[in-house]
């Protein structure tokens, strides 16, 4: 199972392992209170992409199409995640405000 969570919002033990999939770290956030399991910077849209959309929901087609041309540059590390969450829940945790137009979000239907 997969699922995408805040990092803002709090951990619970049905998380399981969490993956943190945005390059910079959440502003405000301690790294011993955000429960993460591991920080995957390189499955995180490029800067310039990040960049470039600005959680403008406007661009959101274009990003989705522009992040998974650069998310079959990480193979590997996509399969590590189906992998995991094979085996448990896996919840790809970011920090945008934005819950329906954010990078986990793709991330995720990617992985389904």
């Amino acid at each position: 199972m997969i699922k995408i969570k805040r990092v803002y919002d709090d951990a619970s033990p049905d998380d399981g392992f969490r993956v943190l999939v945005d390059r910079l770290w959440p502003r405000g956030v301690k790294k011993e209170n955000a429960h993460v399991d591991l920080w995957l910077k390189d499955v995180a849209p490029s800067t310039e992409l990040r960049e470039w959309f600005g959680h403008d929901p406007d661009k959101w087609a274009e990003f989705r199409r522009r992040y998974d041309a650069e998310l079959k540059d990480h193979r590997g590390e996509l399969d590590d995640l189906k992998s995991k969450a094979k085996h448990g829940t896996l919840t790809l945790v970011y920090g945008a405000k934005d819950t329906e137009h954010n990078n986990a979000v793709v991330l995720k239907d990617m992985l389904d």
